[in-house]
């Protein structure tokens, strides 16, 4: 059975980037999604990689360099658009369909069995998200939808992937984030030096938004997001980041003003009994954080890893 300590502090991450929905839009300057996934990452990443004193050896170079770009170079961006692009926060409501993702991925990928109980969860708690943030007045930009999809699918795979792949021994938890955000922000940065012009100005609001993006929404987050993968059953990250939309919507209406409807209100319970119920059903037999094997065993010797 996973503690409970391990299932709160992973939740907290998707509970931060609920947050990212709402600083995108009142303090970043719109039409630069790439420079805000560039200082999200790579200022957090380097951080990280001082702190947790560990670089990749081997063949986790490229390993790396995959989980930072579908974790970080191609996620970052694509949901920068999505938040710019999709209205009263529905880009968060993409964000239900991940655990189904997740789900489908780790069956394949790692042959996982997920109980039955816990994808009718997740169908759930799509259902719920859904009535959380989409109304009937909500108009959707079609390239707002094809980022909010396409950041969820690369997020979605990097789970499985992170899943895997496991964490080397002996390195912790910042450093395996370091790796990655690292990997994420340099790959963005030619991108966003070709591709798109930098803010003529950049007001106060938007240094803040910036910092705790990185901070917070960055390398915090990440830390105890990858330390909850390696614990967690492969359905449960899935699940949690239902928390995401949720944050999102609740912010929305406090912060933002956004009218807070009966429908909405039935979607966030839906959702919360969706979410401690999948918990549920996927901690029946969950295993400890996976590590590499002994090089003289390891799988990456036959070419199967």
């Amino acid at each position: 059975m996973i503690p409970l300590r391990v299932l709160l502090l992973t939740a907290l991450a998707p509970m931060a980037w609920g947050t990212t929905y709402l600083v995108t839009t009142e303090l970043l300057p719109a039409g630069h999604p790439l420079l805000a996934g560039l200082l999200r990452a790579l200022p957090a990443g380097v951080l990280a990689l001082v702190a947790g004193r560990a670089l990749p050896r081997g063949s986790w170079w490229w390993k790396a360099s995959v989980l930072g770009i579908l974790n970080i170079s191609a996620f970052f961006p694509l949901l920068f658009i999505a938040a710019e692009r999709l209205p009263g926060g529905a880009a968060a409501a993409i964000a239900g369909v991940q655990p189904l993702i997740i789900i489908g991925l780790g069956r394949m990928a790692l042959r996982e069995r997920t109980r039955v109980l816990a994808t009718i969860a997740a169908l759930v708690g799509a259902g719920g998200v859904t009535l959380v943030v989409l109304g009937p007045s909500a108009r959707l930009d079609p390239v707002g939808v094809l980022a909010a999809l396409g950041g969820v699918a690369a997020t979605a795979s990097g789970v499985v992937l992170t899943k895997r792949w496991g964490r080397p021994a002996g390195v912790g938890p910042v450093a395996y984030a370091g790796w990655q955000l690292s990997a994420g922000g340099l790959m963005l940065l030619p991108l966003t030096l070709l591709l798109e012009p930098l803010p003529t100005r950049v007001e106060p609001g938007a240094i803040l938004g910036y910092l705790w993006l990185a901070s917070v929404g960055g390398l915090l987050a990440y830390v105890l997001w990858f330390r909850g993968i390696q614990q967690l059953p492969v359905a449960a990250p899935g699940l949690l980041a239902l928390l995401s939309p949720v944050v999102a919507t609740v912010l929305g209406v406090l912060v933002a003003g956004e009218t807070f409807t009966t429908t909405q209100s039935i979607g966030i319970a839906t959702v919360l009994v969706a979410l401690v119920a999948g918990q549920m059903f996927t901690h029946r037999r969950a295993e400890p954080a996976r590590l590499d094997p002994p090089p003289a065993r390891s799988r990456e010797l036959s070419h199967t890893g």
